[in-house]
């Protein structure tokens, strides 16, 4: 009898001690919510985007966070006379920059919203950062310290085994499509080294053979390689000359860019030659011509395409509903004080 009562009174014990633990937990997670966004999933969250980047909009009727990316409670507008109502107002850096849009200082901005500064661009590109001291509450970028963290493209788990098959046909060596090329740019050095090793085929609005949408990757197909130069080395700044240019026109990106850990931390493995590899062009140049020559070394280059895929962002509401995603987490009293230093560090 008084093992019976032994084990009973172990039994409860253990009963109490679990759900002692699951309420604490529930707790913790209550507690986590209101520190940040109270009832953040309960309620809708309205985000206005006060200009659209570029001047190039996107239809924003209906539900479109839920309809094209199945994120709920998300509304998206660009009529800037819900400005007392938004919870988020987002505004891009190059129309406040270019002074294309101001922004609405002139209007009482109610104590609980949110004023975000997105940019795509590098450092470089981001002038006129001074006068917006003390007014952005989180930062929207491709950087991976940016509050909102907004890649050009990512990796994901999970590849094709039958799907994709590496080119055998090739018209060209090497690619190369740049429309902004400026001398002192060092992707301008490495280029006029590079050429004199191997041809490169240019396009684009620099040497007037601009391409289409339509022609764009067809034509980098065509080659082996891709010059996936960025117009600058800064931290995290890998863009669309990756994702899309090289990636999905099945060639092989020659990176310059930021570092070569930076690329092993995003790309998918074993995808890319970074520049900085080689001491010379010269080695880079004999480098591609093994390459292109062999095979078994020219098809390891895509051997990611059975374990991983890449899935890139070009639409600009996408990248507003991923606000609704990261909301519940963001810091609710966070003001940049000195905007400028985050940019340029």
């Amino acid at each position: 009898m008084t093992t019976l009562r032994s084990r009973t009174f172990f039994i409860l014990l253990l009963l109490i001690s679990l759900l002692s633990l699951l309420y604490y937990s529930f707790l913790d997670q209550k507690l986590y919510l209101q520190k940040y966004h109270p009832a953040v999933s309960k309620r809708n969250i309205s985000i206005l985007l006060w200009h659209w980047p570029f001047g190039r909009s996107y239809r924003l009727d209906g539900d479109k966070c839920l309809e094209m990316y199945n994120i709920s409670h998300c509304f998206l507008t660009d009529n800037t006379s819900t400005f007392p109502s938004a919870d988020v107002v987002v505004f891009h850096h190059q129309e406040l920059r270019k002074g294309l849009s101001l922004l609405p200082l002139h209007l009482d901005r109610p104590a609980s919203q949110h004023w975000v500064w997105l940019s795509m661009e590098p450092p470089v590109n981001n002038a006129n950062l001074t006068q917006l001291t003390g007014l952005f509450n989180w930062t929207m970028s491709y950087r991976r310290d940016a509050d909102i963290f907004i890649p050009y493209g990512k990796t994901m788990v999970g590849g094709d085994e039958l799907g994709f098959r590496p080119a055998s046909n090739h018209s060209c060596l090497v690619s190369w499509v740049v429309s902004r090329y400026k001398p002192h740019q060092a992707r301008a050095f490495v280029y006029q080294d590079l050429k004199n090793h191997i041809p490169i085929e240019v396009y684009g609005k620099w040497n007037k053979k601009p391409l289409s949408k339509k022609k764009l990757l067809p034509t980098i197909a065509k080659c082996v390689f891709y010059l996936s130069f960025e117009n600058s080395e800064a931290k995290d700044y890998i863009s669309e000359k990756l994702w899309r240019n090289a990636f999905q026109a099945g060639v092989i990106p020659v990176v310059l860019g930021p570092s070569r850990v930076t690329y092993e931390a995003l790309a998918p493995p074993g995808s890319f030659i970074h520049v900085d590899d080689f001491k010379t062009t010269a080695d880079l140049a004999a480098y591609l011509k093994h390459v292109a020559a062999d095979r078994q070394a020219y098809e390891e280059y895509f051997r990611w395409h059975h374990t991983h895929r890449i899935k890139t962002y070009t639409d600009w509401r996408e990248r507003l509903c991923q606000i609704c995603v990261k909301y519940p987490s963001l810091p609710g009293n966070k003001v940049y004080q000195d905007l400028e230093s985050w940019v340029n560090s």
